[in-house]
């Protein structure tokens, strides 16, 4: 990480010069405003903003259906919830590459290709954030329910007034994980994307390195640009980040 914010502020000759050098001598700030000026042929900060929107909405969704589907699996009474949910469970040993070609064909007959819902949508229903916020949940004392029900409050009510206040912790956590893998995904926004305007970060990034020529001192730069809103968030949610899993009884 040194090297990549070191090279972003070094000219192009320096970038490639041996030995390496840490500290750079001349530092020039000229990379960042060549990046981010670029609207042409490497429009890094419509990738930004493509990328920025994508994650946050994607991120947002699936707080919102995960937490339900949470909800109802930890706290609410139905039969074969416990058969149900195990079998979503086993639905994670399923390699994600295995849904690679059904996920795009429900994409292309939807006529999402190319837009950003195709980066959007698949994925809200994730298995992980319905078994960690699950997690979470169960650990919420029974009375404070209880004691809902008695006062009145509806089941929606008691999801969003008293269990939704309670896991901001494990919330936060699956955000970070939810924006981060959404942020740094390659594979499908290549596959759904097919013009320059609509890449994401990650994809355009790509782009930089030219089929004969690599100028990695603007390459480092959109590197560094790509990783502020990740360190942001991280820095913004450490707090609640160990917390957060070691209340959900997840351990590493």
């Amino acid at each position: 990480m040194i090297w990549i914010l070191s090279t972003s502020l070094k000219p192009e000759s320096a970038a490639i010069s041996w030995p390496i050098k840490w500290i750079p001598t001349n530092p020039t700030f000229q990379n960042y405003i060549d990046v981010i000026s670029n609207t042409s042929e490497a429009p890094i900060m419509r990738w930004f903003v493509n990328s920025l929107f994508i994650a946050v909405t994607h991120t947002i969704f699936v707080l919102f259906i995960t937490s339900l589907a949470a909800y109802a699996y930890s706290r609410l009474k139905f039969k074969g919830r416990d058969k149900i949910f195990w079998f979503l469970m086993a639905t994670m040993m399923v390699p994600p590459i295995m849904n690679l070609i059904p996920n795009y064909s429900i994409v292309d007959t939807l006529g999402w290709v190319d837009t950003p819902w195709a980066m959007i949508i698949p994925g809200l229903g994730g298995v992980f954030g319905i078994f960690l916020l699950r997690q979470f949940f169960l650990g919420i004392p029974d009375e404070l329910e209880e004691a809902a029900i008695i006062d009145g409050a509806s089941l929606f009510q008691i999801y969003y007034q008293i269990i939704l206040p309670l896991s901001k912790p494990a919330l936060v956590v699956l955000a970070l994980f939810t924006f981060m893998g959404n942020w740094n995904d390659f594979l499908w926004p290549l596959i759904v994307t097919d013009s320059v305007e609509m890449r994401t970060l990650p994809v355009g990034l790509s782009i930089l390195q030219g089929t004969y020529n690599i100028q990695y001192a603007k390459m480092m730069t959109a590197t560094v640009l790509s990783a502020i809103p990740v360190l942001i968030l991280f820095l913004a949610a450490q707090q609640f980040f160990v917390k957060g899993i070691s209340l959900t009884g997840v351990k590493g």
